[in-house]
């Protein structure tokens, strides 16, 4: 390798470390930060300077100059580091267009309403929060015309985690999802209503973490190179060198810290299954948050909830638990697991309701960015959206519109990748049942087969572009209603 490549990618490297500085410091203040005022202002201005930094370093001339003798470099030519270039230039192009105080601002609000939006969430105080929602939404359309798309930008955000996607490819998939998945989902919910499934109380959290902390152990996530702690809404951040990931515990509802533990776990087996000698460079970074969130579902719910799944390990929970689940039997609580019903929480729902809690979601983003409804009405928009997609009306806010963190950070566009990774992680399951694995209900086989399929090409290929590589088809909604009402219809029937 010349030696101007190897500059580059020391440059590279050096500028991405400091980027995980800056995720290191989003972990700690979900995670470890003190609650007062003058914490939250600090680690703000913390925020804000950091990114700055990351931004100047990125987008100044030194670097800038770099990459252009690097891509003018032909004597050697090598497929990795042209892979390398093009997504380099694709980040450089539209960073250099966000000028470097408008990225500080942006960092600094979204520290502080992070801390906003806890508050109003456990005060159910919607008015609290919407001034702040309303800076971060005017934000998010200021970086969108910044970097070209004036008159499309909620398509920058959308393509800013999902590259090469907009919300014109994306409603065409939901809207097939849509039209299978109310009428699938209604005839589950018909069947779930008449079933008394027990519920789940009086677990000790330290049990849970003793227990959950085995099963990840068992999907082969590495606690040499990660870790889990507590949060209010369960993440995963860093890099396949260092993966944090949390999960949060109530004793009357175990299977969350375990579902949420699972789903981050999920995310954190793909960071550590991305190629490690390419660390810092875009070989070793996600292909977009679809695949992304793929990878989790997966994990969470194709394996996670099944029978082999539960064969395997409802033992141990009958013995770190056995006065809670004496009077449940085997079939309530695999019931229980797979507990289908209208709940007006996203992570708490179940799978086959989950999208349309997205749907819901990706409808009212679409509006906000249109015009079509301001920030003060979003409350009704979204109470009215979920009785029409739902059958529910969140009884407030706290369990409606406060109810993710996400529009606190500024992630409009994020809630569609969730959706995606349903899709894709039905027509990986659905591929590797037909043709690769012979077991890929062993989580080992499973690990090994999504490595070699999905996560040793990093930024190689777009979401898009994986699911034809891997599974020889287009993103196609038909998977996961085959899925769905192959596990739930049969399940419940049987149940009745």
């Amino acid at each position: 390798m010349t030696a101007v490549r190897e500059t580059f990618l020391r440059e590279l490297r050096r500028i991405d470390s400091l980027s995980q500085v800056s995720s290191v410091l989003s972990w700690d203040e979900q995670v470890n930060l003190p609650p007062g005022k003058a914490s939250s202002s600090q680690r703000a201005a913390q925020s804000s300077a950091l990114a700055e930094l990351v931004h100047r370093e990125f987008t100044g001339s030194a670097f800038s100059d770099l990459l252009q003798r690097v891509e003018e470099d032909t004597d050697e030519p090598d497929e990795d580091l042209e892979i390398i270039l093009r997504e380099v230039r694709r980040d450089l192009d539209q960073a250099q267009k966000l000028p470097s105080d408008f990225v500080a601002r942006k960092a600094s609000h979204e520290s502080s309403t992070y801390h906003l939006w806890k508050s109003a969430r456990e005060k159910n105080d919607f008015a609290a929060f919407a001034p702040a929602l309303e800076k971060t939404m005017q934000l998010a359309r200021d970086e969108a015309e910044y970097v070209g798309y004036r008159d499309n930008p909620y398509d920058y955000h959308l393509d800013k985690h999902d590259p090469g996607m907009d919300a014109c490819g994306i409603g065409k998939l939901f809207d097939e999802l849509q039209t299978g998945l109310v009428p699938l989902a209604e005839q589950i919910l018909s069947f779930a209503e008449e079933i008394k499934i027990p519920v789940l109380k009086g677990f000790p959290k330290d049990k849970q973490e003793i227990f959950l902390r085995e099963v990840l152990e068992s999907l082969r996530f590495d606690f040499t190179r990660g870790r889990i702690d507590v949060a209010v809404h369960p993440f995963c951040s860093g890099n396949g060198a260092d993966t944090r990931l949390t999960t949060r515990y109530d004793s009357e509802n175990p299977l969350d810290s375990l579902f949420s533990a699972i789903h981050e776990a999920g995310h954190g087996l793909y960071e550590q299954g991305l190629p490690s000698e390419w660390i810092g460079t875009p070989l070793s970074e996600a292909a977009g948050m679809g695949v992304h969130e793929s990878q989790s579902r997966i994990w969470e719910n194709q394996v996670g909830r099944s029978h082999a799944f539960w064969n395997k390990w409802e033992p141990r929970f009958r013995e770190l638990f056995p006065e809670p689940l004496a009077e449940i039997t085997s079939e309530q609580l695999f019931l229980a697991i797979n507990k289908v019903s209208r709940n007006p929480i996203r992570v708490d729902a179940d799978e086959v309701t989950y999208n349309l809690h997205i749907i819901l979601r990706f409808e009212l983003e679409q509006s906000l960015f249109s015009g079509d409804i301001e920030i003060k009405d979003l409350p009704g928009a979204w109470n009215e959206k979920a009785e029409k997609l739902l059958g529910l009306q969140p009884t407030c806010d706290a369990e409606g519109v406060l109810q993710d963190v996400h529009w606190s950070g500024g992630a409009f566009g994020y809630f569609p990748s969730y959706c995606l990774g349903n899709l894709l992680a039905a027509q990986l399951w659905e591929r590797a049942l037909e043709e690769d694995i012979p077991d890929p209900e062993d989580p080992s086989k499973l690990l090994s087969w999504l490595e070699l399929k999905v996560h040793r090409y990093g930024r190689r290929m777009n979401l898009l572009e994986l699911t034809k590589g891997v599974t020889g088809d287009s993103l196609d909604p038909r998977c996961l209603l085959r899925y769905l009402e192959s596990r739930y219809v049969s399940l419940y029937e049987k149940a009745n």
